[in-house]
Order: C-alpha cells, then structure tokens, then sequence
C-alpha cells in the first residue's frame, strides 16, 4: 500500500518540477517564447490561402497579456502539484479517507495543467489559431504528450487507497 501512495506522490511530485522548470523557461527566456505566442496568435505561417486567418489577433498587448495568463497558470499549477504531493507525503501513513483529503491540491493542479494544456494550446493554439497548418509552430503534439501524461498521473492518483497495513 505504502508503494502505491509513493508512486502516486512522486508522479504528482514529478509534474510538479516538469510544470515550474517551464514556468522557469517562460520567465527566463520570455521573449523567445514570447516571439512563439506572437506568431501563433499573429498566424503569419498560417497558409495565406487559409480561411482562418481571420482569427488572428495582432494586438502585442494581448500577446502580453496572453502570454502571461499562461506563464501565471504555470506558475499556480507547479505550486499546487508541488503543496499536493506535500500534503500526500505528511499523509503517507495515515487512514485512506485522510489519505484521499490529502489529494485535493494535487487533483487541482492537475486539472488546471490540463486545461492549460488541453484548452490552451490544443483548442485555443491548435484549432482556434490554426497552428496545426504552420509546420514550423505546430506544438500540438508536444502539448498533447504533456495532456495525456496529467491525464495519466490524474486518474492514477484519484484512485482509491486502501489503509496501510
């Protein structure tokens, strides 16, 4: 028992580091990450000939502010995988009904990665902005690998314990 609970606090634990080393690049690096959004957003690669271009939305203000909401939703979703796996490790031993409590902060962090990542760039970036049709900017499959791993690590980690031995 105390195996899985170790399992499922070292994945959320792992999400956790994974989530704020890309907070950390955000920050660090701001304006070559910030040249990516402004050129999804803009939808320059987006074929000339596309229909959607329509879509884009051109104003820098908006590519700050865009940029930052995800930067800020890094941040907050790092911060609560890293206080649920906390929580869950002061709790390692307890009852499981104490036990799935400790899990709170964790689930919500990361179903806020995934919605960042799902709604984020594979609706919003993906579809909306067409970034799938600019071969150069098509970070889709990088987003959805990182979708299914905090899909993964979420399902795994609601499961339910059963009381140590």
């Amino acid at each position: 028992m105390l195996a899985i609970r170790l399992a499922k606090i070292s994945c959320v634990a792992a999400i956790a580091f994974y989530v704020a080393l890309v907070a950390l690049g955000n920050i660090s690096d701001y304006w070559t990450n910030f040249a990516f959004v402004t050129e999804v957003l803009d939808m320059d690669a987006v074929p000339a000939a596309s229909r959607i271009r329509w879509r884009a939305v051109t104003s820098p203000v908006l590519h700050h502010a865009g940029y930052i909401l995800i930067i800020v939703t890094e941040i907050v979703t790092a911060a609560l995988c890293a206080l649920g796996a906390t929580v869950m490790a002061r709790r390692l031993r307890a009852k499981a009904q104490l036990f799935q409590q400790a899990k709170s902060m964790a689930v919500a962090g990361l179903t806020l990665g995934f919605l960042l990542f799902e709604g984020g760039f594979v609706a919003i970036g993906g579809e909306w902005f067409g970034m799938w049709q600019a071969r150069d900017l098509d970070a889709v499959p990088s987003a959805f690998r990182i979708v299914m791993t905090m899909l993964g690590v979420l399902i795994f980690v609601s499961l339910k314990d059963e009381d140590p031995a």
